[in-house]
């Protein structure tokens, strides 16, 4: 696989939000997402075994791993062994995915989180795909502005999603107005900041 870095933080988002993780960040992506916060993963990276990257999560014995990106399931071919290598190992694995490729056949081994991509992303996922997010999946929508918020509402009250569902707001943006839009058309949401970068971590 073509890694662009791995590193240990606290998860930021998602279910396990504020829990130690062990980051696997792959390289590439198929979109180009206006405020994509890691375009640095978009290129470049180094080719790793999976066993080398097996080495480091001996080492770190991390209960929880995240592969992310980028988009880590254009690479799903590769990643299928590390996944069923952390299954076996009892390890917790979330797996971050822009909603653009199915995500089925790695489903057995991790959880997903599809990120539903909102008009001023500039990008669109797949919303065939969000019939297969199980209860312990998410979806999240990236709220940027009042637009994106009736998007992402339209979208849930015209698909079934079984797993829990997110609004989170684009970074450094004012948090007030999609506030008051999950209260005043009583949405079936969870409101979450990206805690990560509030607290100055990776």
């Amino acid at each position: 696989m073509r890694i662009s870095e791995i590193f240990t933080s606290l998860q930021g988002e998602g279910t396990r939000q504020g829990n130690p993780c062990l980051f696997i960040r792959l390289t590439g992506c198929n979109l180009a997402c206006r405020w994509c916060d890691t375009a640095y993963a978009k290129e470049g990276g180094v080719e790793t075994g999976c066993d080398a990257i097996l080495e480091r999560v001996w080492r770190e014995n991390p209960r929880l791993v995240c592969i992310t990106g980028g988009e880590p399931l254009l690479q799903k071919d590769a990643l299928l062994g590390l996944l069923v290598s952390l299954h076996k190992r009892g390890t917790a694995v979330d797996i971050e995915t822009n909603g653009t490729i199915d995500f089925t056949d790695v489903q057995p081994y991790a959880d997903i989180c599809m990120d539903v991509k909102c008009p001023s992303s500039g990008e669109k996922s797949d919303l065939s795909l969000l019939a297969k997010i199980r209860p312990e999946d998410s979806v999240k929508f990236v709220v940027g502005n009042d637009e994106d918020c009736r998007y992402a509402q339209e979208v849930i009250e015209h698909h079934a999603i079984a797993g829990e569902v997110f609004f989170s707001p684009v970074y450094g943006t004012d948090y007030q107005p999609v506030v008051r839009f999950i209260l005043d058309h009583n949405l079936p949401v969870r409101f979450q900041v990206q805690l990560h970068k509030i607290l100055g971590v990776k």
